[in-house]
């Protein structure tokens, strides 16, 4: 049985940029030039014709700190990814408790595959991962992304280690979750074959979180460098980057290695990843710490991260006051 000990960090984040202050009875943004008694309210400021910044970077990327970030979830992924492997074979008891009914109907398709088709599936999927993966090579063809490939780059392997450092860390990958693979199932297969520990590693895919970071983050990229790009066309580009993953998710599951939800879960978080890494770059950030905060009612850890906008990009998300 598991014990899982979970802190509740209070987490305090300041905000500060030129031309702001903070007041001492609640957290506020002042504009000095902005009426009193006024509403806090977001307004991006326009890009230029390429869609860059001012100092015409569109992304902000440290090259010391994502590369400490890759080398070291890198070196932390490979001792995580060995234990996940090495998990201790499936006893015959438990391989006679397995009921199919108590699988939600969504995923018991996934018990009614050709076993015949398993090893070319295994493979489709295995050999495939690859071209997946580096789909957002294709971005270097474009002019406008050409001239900040390098940092570009970094962002792309940075993103991709921390979608696989979530699938070995956090709470919803196989290191804390053992649920069995479908295989794991099929009594055509071996006893020796089912007992395998590695059956244990069903949720969530992590072929399919990988292949989904890599065209979601494609899609992203693209779409910030071409702000013309609105309405439907946007969704359109990201429903055209949903394909990858889905077509993982199908040779995932026709191999009997995952159920349709451990896939789902897969493109959702490698969505998520692939979305979200670009815009935290769009930020400069200054002044990273640690301290600790204390409030009437609790008292916590706070992790200050000073966001700021550069004096000489005028054009960054401003941050201003207008009355209602």
């Amino acid at each position: 049985m598991k014990k899982i000990i979970v802190l509740n960090f209070l987490i305090a984040v300041a905000f500060y940029s030129n031309g702001y202050s903070q007041s001492n009875d609640s957290t506020k943004l002042v504009n000095p030039s902005a009426p009193p008694d006024s509403a806090l309210k977001i307004i991006p400021a326009p890009l230029d014709n390429n869609g860059t910044t001012a100092n015409n970077k569109m992304y902000h990327v440290k090259i010391p700190l994502v590369s400490a970030i890759i080398a070291v979830g890198g070196a932390t992924d490979l001792i995580a990814i060995n234990r996940i492997k090495g998990k201790a074979n499936i006893s015959d008891a438990e391989i006679d408790a397995l009921n199919p009914l108590l699988l939600n109907v969504f995923d018991r398709w996934g018990l009614h595959q050709n076993t015949s088709d398993r090893d070319l599936f295994k493979k489709v999927s295995d050999y495939s991962q690859v071209p997946f993966d580096l789909l957002p090579l294709f971005l270097m063809t474009n002019k406008k992304v050409q001239k900040e490939w390098l940092p570009i780059l970094l962002m792309f392997v940075e993103g991709h280690t921390i979608t696989f450092s979530f699938y070995n860390y956090s709470p919803l990958g196989p290191t804390f979750q053992n649920r069995y693979r479908p295989m794991t199932y099929y009594s055509e297969y071996t006893l020796q074959e089912r007992e395998n520990g590695n059956n244990r590693n069903s949720f969530y895919s992590g072929h399919v979180a990988s292949c989904s970071y890599s065209s979601f983050f494609m899609a992203k990229v693209y779409c910030d460098y071409h702000p013309n790009i609105k309405g439907g066309k946007k969704i359109l580009v990201y429903s055209a980057a949903a394909i990858p993953p889905l077509l993982m998710s199908w040779f995932r599951v026709k191999a009997l290695d995952h159920f349709t939800s451990d896939c789902l879960v897969g493109l959702t978080l490698g969505a998520v990843m692939g979305v979200v890494i670009p815009d935290l770059h769009k930020f400069h950030c200054k002044n990273i710490g640690f301290g600790v905060a204390t409030f009437p009612n609790a008292t916590g850890l706070s992790f200050h991260w000073n966001m700021t906008t550069d004096k000489k990009v005028a054009n960054l998300q401003t941050l201003a006051l207008r009355k209602e």
